[in-house]
């Protein structure tokens, strides 16, 4: 588990032997504000003191104590202290098999839940991560959270609007995906789309509010950020994920993250495979 206070911060994160989560990330943020950004799985996160205020999909959203927040994979959201004090929170990232695709437009569109009971479900999920020995209980206990998500969204899937999602913004999109580490000239996604690079970043920006290279960068990251905790160097991790070199990889994982990878990476016998 990697546990490391900066400036402001402090953030703990690991990848626990529980099927379907990805990455459990606790943080302390006192003045920390996050960029437009990108995952590639689903945000489950609460706030235990102080709150949260973040656009999703052009749309503001806050998260005061009792609400519990699902953050959709691929669509772009910031975030940023909403009181003097800063926020502490926990989150979840969760996998497909927890959660399908299938379900982010309804969770665009209200992804602020007021759940009492979902919320302690949450919490208790997050107790039990922290006791080594206990992936049962937090497993079983993620099933039942998984079930009352999924409850939310479906009660709410039919009555909602078909998100905007232009043909050329989502096969830029797909063609980003498939490149992560690669990368692509604007020049040469114009070539494989048959359109402008002028069109094909306005008509990007214009569908997801984030620009390709943004897009890109978070992707990158949130790559980093997986091979980071499975001990890997900071230096390995820049060249498996695309950056230039170690310099350009802390450069923007500081800046979405809130902390350097060298500060990030699991250490001690907490540390989850």
């Amino acid at each position: 588990m990697a546990s490391r206070a900066t400036s402001g911060a402090t953030v703990s994160a690991w990848r626990p032997r529980v099927p379907g989560v990805v990455e459990v990330f606790h943080a302390r943020f006192t003045e920390y504000a996050y960029p437009m950004h990108v995952h590639d799985a689903w945000t489950l996160l609460i706030v235990d003191d102080g709150a949260v205020r973040y656009d999703l999909d052009r749309h503001e959203h806050g998260t005061p104590h009792d609400t519990v927040s699902l953050l959709p994979p691929h669509v772009p959201h910031n975030g940023a202290p909403a009181t003097a004090g800063g926020f502490r929170k926990r989150v979840l990232y969760l996998d497909t098999s927890r959660l399908g695709d299938d379900l982010i437009g309804a969770a665009v569109d209200r992804p602020d839940l007021r759940d009492p009971q979902l919320r302690r479900r949450v919490a208790q999920v997050h107790s039990a991560l922290l006791r080594p020995g206990d992936e049962l209980e937090a497993e079983s206990r993620l099933t039942l959270v998984g079930e009352r998500l999924r409850g939310h969204l479906r009660s709410r899937d039919a009555a909602r609007s078909p998100r905007r999602d232009p043909v050329l913004a989502r096969r830029l999109r797909e063609l980003l995906d498939d490149r992560v580490v690669d990368g692509l000239t604007l020049q040469e996604a114009g070539t494989l789309l048959s359109a402008h690079p002028a069109h094909l970043v306005r008509a990007f920006s214009g569908a997801y509010g984030i620009a390709p290279h943004q897009y890109l960068t978070s992707r990158r990251v949130g790559r980093a950020r997986r091979l980071l905790l499975e001990g890997r160097s900071p230096g390995g991790v820049a060249v498996a994920t695309g950056f230039y070199d170690q310099a350009h990889l802390t450069r923007h994982f500081r800046r979405l993250v809130g902390v350097t990878p060298g500060r990030y990476r699991p250490r001690g016998a907490g540390a989850g495979a």
